[in-house]
């Protein structure tokens, strides 16, 4: 039974024992209604005060029935309220109890962060496409559209990192920082790119002006939603009007930031080559997505795949990367390290540096990555599985064809004897781990370049 439905129900209970009561009295003692409605009252209440007039052997009866079934009637509203008001408060602390172990279990999820009209069209979004997401959101009354809906939500300050530590933020995929200020939204990047450095990271920004401000905070693009809606609107006014023509969306934004396209079945893009696509759409493809690793600068004959995405990107923007990074065959750099959060950072970095990363988690498979694929470097951790770093560089350096290799240890450990070991193995260099990832990727590229 509902909280409301409880109370009408003893309030109805009450009024009508009291009723019966008031007439009682009037038929068989001949009281007058409010004389009736006292009695009843005193009777009811049992405060103890006197008769109205005597009562006959037939009142003093109906008295007796009348306490009984008035105590029955204020146990039961009594008992109704009470246990109302305990469920009402005792659920909704059960429902953020389940709703945290729920988000406790999440992984590969998406933050969103804003519920205003942007959030929660790609909340809505994300739960068509079957997307695990949380949302973050400070207000209260927001908060409870989001339960209405049956969203997993947080609610608090999304610029905390207490909060944005609720919502998952250690194991989530991605983060959308959508709130509508941009000082807000830089202090999100800041907090989710130090907890999680592999999380990528969309921004919204409302200048123009706050753009360079929030990616240097470690955001992966901003996004400006008025300017986005502006340009696409205009773009499919030309498209309709035939004033332009082209195989996507993305022809119709030649200024438009890099963007993913995903191949699906039944596109036009199945099976083709990444060179005919590109040729076809008139953008260059700098990114490809495939099994859930992505590659720089992919093999243009790679033929695409269902569930592939491209990263496409327009003439403009290519022309600012960096001529290693226009390399078409990205030199290839084998990572050995059995953390596989250092990993996925380390993998993501030297990515973005221009280099295509093949990774393992233990000594002997690195071992054998570097003789079957010829890296230009190696990053080995010094502590792996089966075989140690030190170990792999000394087999490394026995193998004529892997002489052009160079070889960078890392180590946790800044000792010299550790150092002057590496290097007798056959390392070129050896990097400290710093908790900076940022600067180990800058330290480990100075070293091939200057060792190259």
């Amino acid at each position: 039974m509902s909280f409301n439905r409880r109370i009408v129900v003893a309030i109805i209970l009450c009024l009508g024992v009291l009723a019966a009561g008031t007439l009682g009295y009037v038929i068989i003692e001949d009281y007058t209604v409010p004389e009736g409605m006292y009695m009843s009252l005193i009777t009811i209440t049992t405060v103890g005060f006197g008769e109205v007039k005597p009562l006959s052997e037939a009142g003093r009866g109906f008295t007796a029935l009348l306490i009984v079934f008035g105590l029955g009637s204020l146990a039961f509203a009594t008992h109704a309220l009470m246990e109302s008001f305990l469920e009402k408060m005792w659920s909704g602390k059960a429902g953020v109890r389940k709703m945290k172990k729920k988000i406790s279990r999440l992984k590969s999820h998406y933050i969103i962060c804003g519920f205003g009209r942007v959030g929660a069209a790609a909340l809505e979004y994300f739960d068509k496409k079957g997307i695990r997401s949380v949302m973050i959101e400070a207000n209260p009354a927001q908060c409870e559209v989001i339960k209405e809906k049956g969203y997993l939500h947080v609610e608090g300050d999304a610029t905390r990192e207490s909060i944005l530590m609720k919502a998952g933020i250690k194991s989530a995929t991605g983060l959308l920082a959508l709130l509508n200020s941009d000082p807000d939204n830089l202090f999100i990047v800041l907090g989710a790119r130090e907890l999680n450095p592999t999380l990528h990271i969309i921004s919204r920004a409302e200048e123009a002006s706050s753009e360079k401000k929030i990616l240097r905070a470690g955001a992966d693009s901003v996004i400006s939603p008025f300017a986005t809606a502006g340009k696409q609107i205009a773009g499919d006014m030309l498209a309709a009007t035939g004033k332009v023509s082209g195989l996507t969306e993305l022809s119709l934004r030649p200024d438009a930031m890099p963007q993913w396209i995903t191949v699906h079945n039944g596109s036009s893009m199945l099976n083709e080559t990444i060179s005919a696509v590109s040729v076809r759409m008139g953008r260059d493809v700098m990114g490809l997505r495939k099994n859930g690793n992505d590659f720089i600068l992919p093999d243009p004959e790679t033929r695409l795949e269902a569930d592939d995405m491209l990263l496409v990107v327009d003439e403009k923007q290519k022309n600012d990367i960096k001529p290693e990074q226009r390399s078409p065959d990205p030199p290839k750099l084998v990572i050995a390290d059995d953390n596989p959060v250092i990993l996925r950072l380390y993998t993501r970095l030297f990515q973005k540096a221009g280099f295509y990363p093949i990774t393992t988690t233990n000594g002997r498979d690195g071992l054998d990555l570097i003789i079957r694929e010829r890296p230009v470097a190696a990053v080995i951790d010094y502590m792996l599985p089966v075989m140690s770093g030190i170990e792999v560089c000394d087999q490394v350096r026995k193998i004529k064809a892997c002489q052009e290799t160079k070889l960078i240890l890392f180590t946790a450990d800044a000792k010299s004897d550790i150092r002057k070991r590496a290097l007798k193995s056959g390392a070129d260099a050896v990097v400290v781990k710093s908790p900076e990832a940022s600067e180990v990727i800058e330290t480990v590229i100075k070293t091939i370049r200057k060792v190259s």
